[in-house]
C-alpha cells in the first residue's frame, strides 16, 4: 500500500431539526464511515441520491464539521468543531462540484475568478498571480482568451473545465470531485473524463470521486467506496467490485447502470444521433 494522504475513521454526521414544542429530530447522514485514499490514486464512492454521498464530502474538504470520528489529512488531525485548520492544509484539499455554472460568479470573468484562489491562498503578486491563471487555462484545454470572458459565454464543458483549473490553482494534493460529469452532455462527458485523468497523472494528484453512476467512474477508480442511507456496505479494489459484486445493493446499482466505459458512453452518443435525438 502507498502512502495514505487521507484517512478517515468512524465519521459519524448528524442534522438536528424541530425545536422545543414538537421535540427535537436527530437525522443520522452517516453513520460511522471509514476510508484511506493513497497519494496518486483514485477512490470513488456511489450510491444513491440521499446516501450520504455529499455530505461526506462536505466533511473532507472540511466545509463541515464530522459531529463524531477522526479525520486526518496529509498527516493532520482535522475537527472543525475544535479549531480550523490553517491555510497551508486548507491548500491541499479542493472540491469540484456538480454544477459548473453555480460554482461560478456569473459577474466575475474567468481570469478573476482563477486569481482570486491565489489572492486568498498565496503572497503572489497580481502579475504571478495572472501569469499562473493563464497556464492553468492552457493545462485545462482552454485558450487564453477565455481568461477575459464571463461564464454565461462558454459551454457546459468549458465552465467545468475552468472549475478544474480553479481547484487546482494552488497545487492541492487531494481534489473531491462531487459528480463533476453529471451535468454535462454525454459528449462533453469523455472529455472531461480524460482531462482528470492526465491532470492526475501530470500533477501527482489523489482523487475521491463521488458519484451516482457507475459508468464514469470505473474509468477513473483504483478503489470503490459503495454507501447506502450514510453507510458502507461494499468496499475493494474497483476491479474486484467491477467483475464480482458481493452485496445485493451494489448487484442492484450495476443493473440499473448502462455500461460502463468511455467507449460505451461515445457509443450511446451515436445511437442517440442515430435516433435523431441530442447527446
Amino acid at each position: 500500500m502507498g502512502e495514505i494522504v487521507l484517512k478517515a475513521e468512524g465519521l459519524i454526521r448528524d442534522y438536528t431539526s424541530g425545536g422545543l414544542i414538537g421535540g427535537r429530530k436527530v437525522n443520522r447522514a452517516l453513520k460511522g464511515v471509514s476510508l484511506q485514499l493513497e497519494r496518486g490514486r483514485t477512490l470513488a464512492v456511489v450510491g444513491e441520491s440521499g446516501c450520504g454521498k455529499s455530505t461526506l464530502a462536505r466533511i473532507l474538504t472540511m466545509i463541515d464539521a464530522q459531529t463524531e470520528g477522526d479525520l486526518t489529512i496529509c498527516g493532520e488531525k482535522v475537527d472543525l468543531s475544535q479549531h480550523k485548520p490553517g491555510r497551508d492544509l486548507r491548500r491541499k484539499v479542493q472540491i469540484v462540484f456538480q454544477n459548473p455554472y453555480s460554482s461560478l460568479n456569473p459577474r466575475q470573468k474567468i481570469l478573476s475568478a482563477l486569481t482570486e484562489q491565489l489572492y486568498l491562498n498565496t503572497d503572489d503578486t497580481p502579475t504571478q498571480r495572472r501569469d499562473k491563471a493563464l497556464a492553468m487555462l492552457g493545462r485545462v484545454g482552454l485558450g487564453p482568451e477565455v481568461a477575459g470572458r464571463y461564464p454565461h459565454m462558454l459551454s457546459g464543458g468549458m465552465r467545468q473545465r475552468v472549475v478544474i483549473a480553479r481547484a487546482l490553482m494552488v497545487q492541492p494534493e487531494i481534489v473531491v470531485l462531487d459528480e463533476p460529469v453529471s451535468a454535462l452532455d454525454l459528449s462533453v462527458q469523455a472529455q472531461v473524463l480524460n482531462l482528470l485523468r492526465d491532470l492526475q497523472d501530470e500533477m501527482g494528484l489523489s482523487y475521491i470521486f463521488i458519484s451516482h453512476d457507475l459508468s464514469v467512474v470505473r474509468y477513473l477508480a483504483d478503489r470503490l467506496i459503495v454507501m447506502k442511507a450514510g453507510e458502507i456496505v461494499e468496499e475493494g479494489a474497483a476491479t474486484d467490485i467491477f467483475a464480482a459484486p458481493q452485496h445485493a445493493y451494489t448487484r442492484k446499482l450495476f443493473a440499473a447502470t448502462p455500461s460502463a466505459s468511455i467507449e460505451a458512453i461515445r457509443t450511446r452518443i451515436t445511437a442517440r444521433q442515430t435516433a435523431g435525438l441530442r447527446p
